[in-house]
């Protein structure tokens, strides 16, 4: 009788994760390959034109990616997600991405899909990524292409998803909840579900322009929806509401809080992933582009980066009054769309204060406190 020794396991469940329990190691980073993009949405805080000669000229190229990405895998990384921007822009994109399978990582795409084509469908057949993750911003064109701002976009993004689909290729769905398409979102929501293996979610929180245009800036403050808005949104989708009142405790690192703190990175930012953007600058997270907290990886290695810089971002403090009593203070801070480079990315400071990030976290704050209260009921509380 023939004897199997194989068995079926998790990740999570890998003893080794006990071991390097509680070590600084980057075991991720998101590698950004172009700022360019096919499609101009909106609320987009990075799209480029798809020809923009700067932009093209400033990507990083395949020598020097395999140089970062060999230093990655030096220090423990495991994972690799490419993103952009559109990744599919560029022409070398196989290439990219063999290269990083070729080191060992597991890699995962972040894509619009409309320029999937049936030479990436054979590539994913042949080498499976980790994922690939696709954003719907519409379910019908005149909403779909009222997002992305594009004649053909639609069909473009269902042709490629239709073939993702169809050969069986790994796919996520997700979503942004935008003025645009907010009246579509339950449908969207329902779509994504549908089509998506393990899990669907849906981002409201619309961060501003990396590059700080002030007319794309508006734009986005046009995409956003009010904080009842989104409190209600949340709400009204159940598989969300759900974590929201199961993790909202969970989004500050325990460790970490303590009275009268005055460090600005409560969040996970450099604990165990980095970014790198197109031209080859570490961030310690996709969002913070503070110049104080980036390296530019063409004049300095990874480690040093790594090692020195993310300590010292990570040690930041503020000294700021209103951010001290309205920010670190508050009670119902884990509910906030608040974080150091969404605060600089609003306000042009780490550690500046938002009104609007406030108003998302009170709504939230009432939404679940209501919902806590019809669950005790009122002979409960008396």
């Amino acid at each position: 009788m023939e004897k199997k020794f194989t068995s079926s396991t998790t990740l999570s469940q890998f003893k080794i994760w006990d071991q390097v329990k509680g070590k600084h190691i980057p075991f991720s980073f998101d590698l950004e390959i172009t700022a360019r993009c096919n499609n101009n949405c909106r609320h987009c805080y990075i799209n480029l034109p798809a020809s923009d000669a700067r932009a093209l000229k400033s990507e990083l190229s395949i020598a020097q990616i395999s140089a970062i990405a060999d230093q990655a895998v030096a220090m423990g990384s495991l994972w690799c997600l490419i993103t952009g921007g559109e990744p599919l822009l560029r022409a070398d994109f196989s290439e990219i991405y063999l290269l990083l399978r070729n080191k060992g990582l597991l890699v995962s795409v972040y894509t619009n899909a409309c320029l999937i084509t049936d030479k990436h469908i054979a590539l994913f057949e042949k080498f499976p990524p980790r994922e690939i993750e696709v954003t719907v911003y519409g379910i019908t064109q005149e909403t779909y292409e009222r997002v992305t701002r594009r004649p053909g976009s639609y069909a473009a993004f269902r042709r490629g998803i239709d073939l993702l689909l169809r050969n069986n290729i790994k796919v996520r769905l997700k979503a942004m909840a935008l003025r645009s398409n907010t009246s579509e979102l339950p449908a969207i929501a329902a779509f994504c579900r549908q089509h998506t293996k393990d899990y669907f979610r849906f981002d409201p929180l619309l961060h501003l322009r990396f590059d700080g245009n002030v007319t794309q800036n508006a734009e986005i403050k046009t995409e956003r929806l009010e904080a009842e808005e989104i409190a209600a949104l949340e709400q009204a989708d159940k598989e969300r509401f759900t974590a929201l009142e199961n993790n909202c405790d969970k989004l500050i690192f325990p460790t970490q809080e303590h009275l009268d703190c005055r460090h600005l990175f409560h969040c996970g930012a450099g604990k165990d992933s980095f970014t790198v953007s197109p031209e080859g600058y570490f961030h310690l997270c996709s969002s913070l582009r503070h110049p104080e907290c980036v390296a530019d990886l063409k004049k300095t290695t990874l480690a040093e980066a790594w090692n020195n810089l993310v300590p010292r971002v990570r040690a930041m403090t503020s000294s700021d009054t209103e951010f001290l009593e309205k920010c670190r203070a508050c009670p119902i801070v884990n509910l906030c769309l608040w974080c150091p480079a969404h605060a600089h990315l609003e306000t042009g400071r780490l550690d500046g204060w938002s009104d609007y990030f406030c108003r998302v976290a009170k709504a939230r704050a009432e939404t679940l406190q209501k919902a806590k209260q019809k669950e005790i009921g009122p002979d409960k509380n008396k």
